[in-house]
Order: C-alpha cells, then sequence, then structure tokens
C-alpha cells in the first residue's frame, strides 16, 4: 500500500483540464525519466506559436525547453537551449538551425515564443520581446500526428528515448501554444503580462497534463520584500 501511494505521488495525472495561474513546474533535478506530458486534441498543425516562461541555472551543457514529437519527425517542433549562453537551437520537421548572441542569463526568469508557418516556411523566435531575424527552415508540410509533446525531456523518439544530459533544471510556467502565427503585438502582450489570447492548442488557464517521476507543481515565486 505504500508503494503504491508513493506512485500516486511522483505519478499524477490531471483527468480534467486545470488552471494553472500564478502556478509553476518545478524541475529539480537531472534525470531521464521525470517529464511533464501536454495533452492536445489537436493533431495536424499547418502554423504555431510556443510561448513560455522558464528559469534556469544550468550552463555546462544543453538543455531541453520544448519537445513536440511524432511518428514521421522526433523534433517535429523543438527548442534547445545550449551550452554555449547565447545560442538556442530550434527544430522544426527534424530541421535544425541555431539561433546565436541572444541576451540569455542564468537565474533569471524568461519569457520564449517561437512562431512557424509552413505556406512559408519561416521561423522566428523572440527572447523578453526581442525578435532574432526571420529564417526559412521548413514549408510545405504540416506537423501531423499522433502529436507527443513533453516539457523536461528531449525526445529522441516518439514519446521516449529521454536523456540526462539534455534533461531540463529549474522552472516552467505560462506555457501556451496557438495553431497560427501570433502578431508581434500579441507576442509583446504575452511578454509583459497584459491581455492576450490564450492558446488555442495548450492553454495554461485550461491545462490538460500528466506528470511523471518528480516535477513539482508550485505557486510561482515572486521577489518580495519581507518586513
Amino acid at each position: 500500500m505504500a508503494l503504491y501511494l508513493l506512485l500516486l505521488m511522483l505519478t499524477a495525472c490531471a483527468a480534467t483540464p486545470q488552471d494553472l495561474s500564478g502556478q509553476m513546474f518545478t524541475f529539480p533535478q537531472e534525470t531521464n525519466s521525470a517529464h511533464v506530458r501536454l495533452t492536445t486534441s489537436r493533431q495536424v498543425l499547418s502554423a504555431v506559436t510556443v510561448c513560455f516562461r522558464s528559469f534556469s541555472d544550468l550552463r555546462s551543457r544543453d538543455i531541453t525547453l520544448f519537445s513536440l514529437s511524432t511518428p514521421s519527425a522526433a523534433n517535429d517542433f523543438a527548442i534547445f537551449k545550449l551550452a554555449a549562453t547565447d545560442v538556442f537551437e530550434m527544430w522544426i520537421r527534424n530541421t535544425h538551425m541555431n539561433f546565436i548572441r541572444q541576451d540569455y542569463k542564468l537565474n533569471t526568469w524568461h519569457s520564449i515564443c517561437s512562431t512557424w508557418d509552413s505556406g512559408s516556411g519561416l521561423f522566428q523566435m523572440w527572447l523578453d520581446g526581442k525578435p532574432s531575424s526571420r529564417r526559412f527552415m521548413s514549408a510545405g508540410s504540416n506537423i501531423s500526428g499522433p502529436i507527443i509533446i513533453v516539457l523536461g525531456q528531449d525526445q529522441d523518439s516518439h514519446g521516449g528515448g529521454f536523456d540526462i544530459a539534455q534533461s531540463f533544471v529549474g522552472m516552467m510556467s505560462d506555457v501556451h501554444m496557438w495553431d497560427h502565427v501570433l502578431s508581434p503585438c500579441e507576442i509583446q502582450n504575452y511578454v509583459h503580462h497584459l491581455h492576450f489570447p490564450p492558446g488555442n492548442v495548450l492553454n495554461w488557464n485550461e491545462l490538460e497534463f500528466q506528470i511523471i517521476g518528480r516535477v513539482l507543481t508550485e505557486d510561482k515565486q515572486k521577489i518580495e520584500t519581507c518586513d
């Protein structure tokens, strides 16, 4: 019975959407198993915007920030922060490209948004409201499911193939995903905590998710002066 209760504590499944406003996922250790699996009913995407906030102190190795996998492409839409402090690696349809000289600081909350459209093939990332160059990555084919979305690990295979050397350690919050490219104004509103349309693929305020392993759901920390 004790083992059963422990498993329930370490593996929690949200059967219905939950409002995670003011909360965060905490990934407290390096692991090749702990992750959060996000659920969506959308299985075909011709355009994507993903936004989230993250906080980490890792600098000696690569970390996985977002991993969307399908049977035809393990890295159908993925975001990595490389060990070099100013480089992000983006993947679309198993095609990757580095975005350099990004002003990424450790032990700081960052807002990260990435957009892609299959019609034009153009990809762009936004770090704390600052846009990168618009780059051509992949055009003419949609992301087609079954879609598996994971936080905390890189999917080297559909739904698995996790590597401790790429695991995320830190905190994540405010994860949203849309089936279209947000306007620059909408992205700025997200970054600055103003009114923006919530994600229609993933919505942090109505999120269906499953926690596997040691990942915590906590109130988001605020830097305040204590009396």
